[in-house]
C-alpha cells in the first residue's frame, strides 16, 4: 500500500530523472525519454490507485468500524444504514406464541410465568409509567438504545395481546347486538 514515503520517493526520482535528461539530452534518443516518462507515469498512477478509498473504515482487534475509529462489536456503524433486508436470528429468544397459548389453553408451556394484563390493569400501568409494560421508556431508549431483536419480539407480544383484547371486545359487542335485537323484537 502506498503512503507518503513512496510519494516523496517518486517525486525525488522525477527530479533526478529530469536533471539527468536536461544534462544528457543529446545522448538519449527521443523514444527512450518518452518510454521513461510513460513508465514513471504508470508507476505513479498505480501507486495512487492502491490508496484506501474507504477512509471511514477501520479495523481494531477483529472488529470493523464504519464511521468510527473505536468499534465495540464485530461491526459498529456510526451513521445511517441503507439496506433492502435484515435477517435477525432468534438464538434462544422465544417468539411470543405463548400469548395465544395462554389464552386458548389457560397456561403456556413456552413461558409458564406469562400473564396478560386486563385492560383495566393495563390502563393503570400506563397512567403510572407512561409506557407499555415490557417496553422500555423513551428515557431508557435515549440512554441505552434498544436491541432490535428484543424490541421486535416485545412489540409482537403487544400486537398479539391487542388482538386478543379485540377478539374479546368483539364477542361482547356481538352479545350486546343480540340483546338489542331481542329487545327490538
Amino acid at each position: 500500500m502506498c503512503n507518503h514515503y513512496v510519494f516523496y520517493g517518486i517525486k525525488y526520482l522525477v527530479r533526478k530523472i529530469t536533471v539527468f535528461l536536461k544534462r544528457y539530452t543529446f545522448e538519449i534518443p527521443f523514444i527512450m525519454k518518452n518510454l521513461l516518462l510513460i513508465v514513471l507515469l504508470l508507476t505513479t498512477v498505480t501507486c495512487f490507485a492502491q490508496r484506501n478509498p474507504f477512509r471511514n473504515l477501520t479495523e481494531d482487534d477483529g472488529k470493523i468500524g464504519i464511521g468510527t475509529e473505536t468499534p465495540d462489536e464485530l461491526l459498529t456503524v456510526k451513521g445511517k444504514i441503507h439496506t433492502q433486508e435484515v435477517l435477525v436470528d432468534l438464538n434462544g429468544a422465544v417468539a411470543p406464541d405463548y400469548v395465544f397459548e395462554h389464552y386458548f389453553l389457560g397456561a403456556s408451556e413456552i413461558k409458564p410465568n406469562y400473564q396478560r394484563l386486563s385492560l383495566g390493569e393495563l390502563e393503570a400501568y400506563i397512567k403510572t409509567h407512561h409506557h407499555l409494560p415490557g417496553i422500555p421508556s423513551a428515557a431508557e431508549i435515549d440512554k441505552e438504545g434498544f436491541a432490535l431483536k428484543e424490541m421486535n419480539l416485545a412489540l409482537l407480544e403487544k400486537v398479539e395481546e391487542l388482538t386478543l383484547h379485540l377478539i374479546e371486545q368483539q364477542k361482547e359487542l356481538d352479545v350486546l347486538k343480540e340483546k338489542v335485537s331481542k329487545l327490538e323484537d
